[in-house]
């Protein structure tokens, strides 16, 4: 296949591009730099199946030539107000990723007849009142918080890509996307993965915002990729979450990566006010993943941890 792949210079949309072409398939990735890094891309230039537009997917979309499949994940994706790249620093680009982008790269799928795949997140549930999180659930969002910029341009992108699909016969698929981690995280991105890992590797205090028992579920990067690559190619166009479903406190956490790591750092606490409304509880129930992809993540939390440290070593300098 010929795909497009937006947000294609970000963390996940980096290792899609990877996979892509693994499976022999020609990728042209999309990015306007906004949150993504050019040297994600960086080892792929010159490869005779990548090439790349710069562009934002805020605008009108023309690629050249056919295109048999459109991967969307062009959005800042980082919910901490203290890094530059967090979508409460940039909220008008955050929504219009989500809309515009949305309706421009549904634009190109139906022009093509391609299929359409678009990156949805679990933030959608917001701080869920059903747990785990099944895609049934409806969720439970703050429209006008400071996350919601975030959270309602993903639900009205599943809800834009589903019209697309019921009134234009698009073949859609959406993937839940839950906390992802691995190699090429921006390290000032602010979000608990980057933080704990650079911390615990300079022997520097791991700092937790509140008490720790708030839990999260952490997936390697490339068991997702995995997910994403198996609903692509499937015919399902319900939502899917694609996610690890071990749930961890966020004070395990950081006992797992210092213990992982060898490292000499201690646990702060700071018992700062919450983002809005962050989610205290977040596990994804992936049943529909088991039954309609064959999909299970395979990466144990410390292994996965091993197997990131060394991109952080390097761009530390360490």
């Amino acid at each position: 296949m010929r795909v497009l792949i937006t947000g294609a210079a970000g963390f996940l949309g980096s290792h899609l591009c990877d996979r892509l072409l693994k499976e022999g398939h020609e990728v042209i990735g999309m990015d306007n730099f906004i949150t993504g890094n050019a040297e994600n891309l960086g080892h792929l230039s010159g490869h005779p199946s990548f090439s790349f537009i710069r562009h934002d997917v805020a605008n009108f979309i023309f690629v050249p030539g056919k295109i048999d499949a459109v991967m969307h994940f062009a959005s800042p994706a980082s919910p901490n107000p203290a890094s530059p790249f967090g979508y409460t620093n940039l909220p008008i680009q955050t929504m219009k990723a989500g809309a515009l982008g949305t309706h421009n790269t549904l634009g190109v799928a139906r022009a093509h007849n391609a299929r359409y795949l678009l990156a949805s997140t679990s933030e959608i549930y917001g701080d869920p009142l059903e747990h785990p999180q099944k895609e049934s659930y409806w969720g439970h969002c703050d429209p006008i918080g400071v996350r919601s910029v975030y959270d309602e341009a993903k639900r009205f992108a599943e809800a834009l890509t589903m019209a697309y699909h019921r009134a234009h016969g698009i073949n859609t698929r959406i993937v839940r996307i839950f906390n992802t981690y691995g190699p090429r995280m921006r390290l000032d991105d602010g979000r608990v993965v980057p933080n704990f890992i650079q911390q615990a590797l300079r022997n520097e205090p791991l700092t937790i915002y509140g008490d720790g028992a708030q839990t999260r579920s952490f997936c390697f990067v490339e068991d997702l990729v995995e997910g994403i690559y198996r609903l692509l190619m499937s015919d399902y166009h319900e939502p899917v979450n694609i996610g690890n479903p071990v749930e961890t406190s966020i004070l395990d956490f950081a006992k797992t990566i210092i213990n992982v790591l060898g490292s000499q750092s201690e646990i702060t606490f700071k018992m700062e006010k919450r983002l809005g409304d962050d989610p205290q509880r977040r596990r994804p129930d992936i049943s529909r993943a088991n039954q309609v992809l064959a999909w299970n993540p395979t990466i144990a939390l410390a292994d996965g941890i091993r197997r990131t440290a060394p991109y952080f070593k390097s761009k530390l300098g360490l």
